[in-house]
């Protein structure tokens, strides 16, 4: 009777007779085959990715050849804070910075950057302060680069605030301070709080044209201190490229574009300057210098160090205060990161209740370093998650 159906169906449909015993045979509902994941197996599984933001949040979201850098000092006060199993441990300390971009490719994809300038040129001693174009050599601390970051909103009517960037060559030792207004005084007394909290002593400075830095005030100060004092080229910002980079990770990614022009807002910026911000980006952030740069055809081939923390570069090189640097090394071994990126997080949220959004009254008589209104878009929404 099998051979009869069997032939009756190989007839009608004009297949083999053995392929037509398997469709016969076969289950009227097959279950659905698994297919095997190529490739090596997984090492990192979904409790390693929550631990890694975390982590990476608390830090201000570093570069990922930072961020592997700074895990080892950020681990041990991870552990006392979260329950972390040691094969996340283990996965945290193995991890490489290629594997870091993949995890975290899809959160950096969601936060946007956007920067804002303004240099108003000086002509007051221009001739007498050398211009710097050649690379810089340095093998000690103390040779800086110094910038302003304006807060003015989306007017530069009127008097802001400013935050006075400034840091070093070698280590990548960053101290800043927020001054109101661009007056010369306000820059020069800044700037000496700044050479007396530096754990080294300020060889050299140099900034842009700006006459907030070119004029005679600053000139007599370095001159008397014995500061070499340079300037880059006008219209040339790679001159001062260490420190229009620094200007972002310190200033801008922190406080936005929000206007500030209150003394209760100054004195609020540089109560976190002088205490928290300083310690977290000197202390807990390494970064990385450029050792050789080949050109090869149109292109150029970069090779950098080991990321360190600017702490642990001068730890290791010639030049730096030791008495405040073993000081500073005692304080890094007590100091919670993850209690300090609260902190500043929770002074962030002060200062952000502090900055001006209502409408600038219009200056009928500018002064002459001051600027015609720069028409911006709307203000970025000050939110951390938003700066990040």
């Amino acid at each position: 009777m099998k051979s009869h159906i069997l032939t009756e169906v190989c007839a009608t449909t004009g297949c083999h007779r053995k392929a037509a015993i398997r469709v016969l045979n076969a289950p009227r509902h097959p279950a659905p085959r698994l297919r095997r994941r190529r490739g090596r197996p997984r090492c990192y599984g979904p409790r390693v990715l929550p631990m890694l933001l975390h982590i990476w949040e608390a830090a201000g979201c570093p570069w990922s050849v930072r961020f592997k850098a700074l895990l080892p000092l950020w681990l041990p006060w991870a552990k006392r804070r979260y329950d972390m199993a040691p094969a996340v441990e283990h996965a945290l300390r193995s991890i490489s910075p290629r594997t870091i971009d993949r995890l975290l490719g899809k959160t950096k994809r969601q936060r946007r950057r956007q920067l804002y300038g303004r240099t108003k040129p000086g002509t007051l001693l221009k001739h007498q302060i050398p211009v710097k174009t050649e690379h810089w050599a340095v093998s000690e601390p103390g040779y800086t680069e110094v910038d302003l970051v304006s807060h003015s909103g989306n007017s530069a009517d009127g008097e802001f605030i400013y935050s006075l960037n400034l840091t070093d060559i070698h280590s990548g030792w960053g101290e800043t301070r927020a001054v109101l207004g661009k007056g010369q005084r306000s820059i020069r007394v800044a700037l000496d709080e700044i050479r007396t909290a530096l754990p080294f002593r300020l060889r050299g400075l140099d900034s842009d044209n700006g006459s907030e830095f070119i004029n005679r005030q600053i000139w007599e100060y370095c001159t008397a201190r014995d500061i070499d004092f340079t300037r880059g080229r006008p219209y040339k910002k790679d001159d001062n490229a260490h420190i229009k980079q620094k200007n972002w990770t310190q200033v801008r990614k922190v406080l936005g574009w929000d206007r500030y022009e209150s003394p209760s807002a100054l004195a609020a910026i540089n109560d976190l300057y002088r205490h928290e911000w300083r310690l977290m980006t000197n202390l807990f952030q390494p970064s990385v210098k450029l050792r050789e740069k080949t050109r090869i055809g149109a292109r150029y081939r970069r090779r950098y160090d080991a990321a360190q923390t600017p702490l642990d570069r001068l730890q290791t090189s010639p030049g730096g205060d030791r008495r405040k640097l073993r000081a500073l090394r005692r304080l890094r071994n007590q100091l919670d990161p993850f209690e300090l990126s609260t902190t500043i997080e929770r002074k962030l949220q002060r200062i952000f209740q502090l900055a001006h959004r209502g409408p600038i009254a219009t200056i009928r008589h500018p002064l002459p370093h001051q600027h015609f209104a720069l028409r911006r878009g709307p203000t970025v929404p000050q939110t951390v998650a938003a700066q990040r």
